[in-house]
Order: structure tokens, then C-alpha cells, then sequence
């Protein structure tokens, strides 16, 4: 009789086929942390609903000659034409982290939009790559212009003056802080960002969850 795999198997699978490498799957494990707190989740309808969202974006960016043109349409599209924007009214709902939730409310916190438009960007033929800015995660698009710094909340470009004001309190080069980050390196904060949200809200059974994704990832328990 088929069994399907449990939402932690199926995560550990895909950690798995990467393996020494960062050729994860970022968008599609990402997008089943959802299924600790919605385990009736399709993740399949996730995925369909992802595709369809590149494909309008492909229409949108068609007849862009350029890099800066297209992630310029990509950005109109997706933060004005689409209407994706942070959740600054209740930033720490859990669904904020939760991409499927994510594709139908639009709204999130910079690292689930961040993780979206990058996947988006790169199905239009930008390199866009995600930022572990320290509190703030960020976008970097690599042009053959040059480098293009996004914050994923707003959808803003940012100057090396505000990037230089956002990274004064952290005393570190401002170059350090704008490495690209690996596909782990982003599940990890993610499901951090959750760990928090969970133990504010006294969700012990969401906690266990989290912290056996994370040992699959190479973390251990810090308590």
C-alpha cells in the first residue's frame, strides 16, 4: 500500500538531493515549512500556483532588451501590478513565513518575499540572489551594469548611503555584509523567524517541529 512521505521526510529528501552542493530546491522547501502548521497543505497546488505567476511575469517582462529592464518590469509587476508588499500591520503572524499564504494574500516579511521574487527573477533570466542582512534580509540582482541592492519589503533600491547607514551599527564592512546567502543559509533564518513567532505564542508542538527541520539542516538544539 503507498505511503506517502511525512512533510519532515519529504523535507529531508529534498535537503538530501543537494547534497554538498547549494542546488536546493529553496523555493519548493521553503515552501513546505508551511506544512508543520497546514498539514492538509497541497504543496503541489503551491508549486502550480508559483508557475502561473511566472508566466505572467514572462508576458510582462517580454520585449525588455536589457537586465535593468527586466528586473525594472519584474519589480513593477510584482510589488505595483501584483501588489505584493510587507505585512507592516502584523509582521509577526506566522502565515507571513508561510508561502503559500504568502501567494494568496500577498503579503510577508522580507525574507518569504524575498525568496519569491528571487525564484520569479530568475524565470525572466536575472540573477537575483538573497542578503542575510543582519535584522533586515535584503536582495542583491547581479547586472552586468553592476549591482543592484533591493529591499524585498517595499520593493525600494538602495543606495550606497542607506546601506551604509543600515550596517553602521553592526561594525562590519559593508562588503561582508552583502554576500549572497545559500539556500540553507535562508531555511535556517526562516525557520528561526518561526522558532520566535512559536515560542511567543506558547506553540510547543510548532517549536518540535521546527527544531527537527533545523537538525536536518545541520543545526542542533541550543537549549
Amino acid at each position: 500500500m503507498f505511503e506517502p512521505l511525512s512533510p519532515l521526510a519529504y523535507f529531508r529528501l529534498l535537503v538530501a538531493q543537494a547534497g554538498s552542493t547549494d542546488e536546493l530546491a529553496l523555493f519548493e522547501a521553503a515552501a513546505s515549512l508551511a506544512q508543520d502548521a497546514h498539514p492538509e497543505l497541497d504543496l503541489q497546488a503551491t508549486l502550480d500556483a508559483f508557475d502561473r505567476l511566472a508566466a505572467d511575469l514572462a508576458d510582462a517582462c517580454r520585449g525588455a532588451s536589457t537586465e535593468l529592464a527586466r528586473l525594472q518590469r519584474a519589480l513593477r509587476f510584482f510589488y505595483l501590478m501584483r501588489g505584493f508588499a510587507g505585512n507592516a500591520n502584523d509582521y509577526y503572524d506566522p502565515d507571513n513565513s508561510y508561502l503559500h499564504r504568502v501567494l494568496e494574500t500577498r503579503r510577508g516579511i522580507p525574507i518569504s518575499l524575498a525568496v519569491l521574487f528571487a525564484e520569479l527573477a530568475r524565470h525572466v533570466g536575472l540573477e537575483v540572489e538573497g542578503i542575510a542582512f543582519p535584522g533586515h534580509f535584503l536582495l542583491r540582482a547581479n547586472l552586468h551594469a553592476g549591482v543592484v541592492i533591493v529591499d524585498p519589503f517595499s520593493g525600494r533600491s538602495l543606495d550606497h548611503e542607506e546601506l551604509t547607514r543600515r550596517a553602521a551599527p553592526y561594525g562590519l564592512p559593508l562588503e561582508r555584509l552583502l554576500q549572497p546567502a545559500s539556500a540553507r543559509q535562508i531555511l535556517i533564518r526562516m525557520l528561526n523567524n518561526l522558532s520566535a513567532i512559536h515560542a511567543q505564542q506558547g506553540r510547543r508542538d510548532l517549536l518540535d517541529k521546527v527544531a527537527q527541520r533545523l537538525r536536518v539542516l545541520g543545526v542542533s538544539d541550543t537549549a
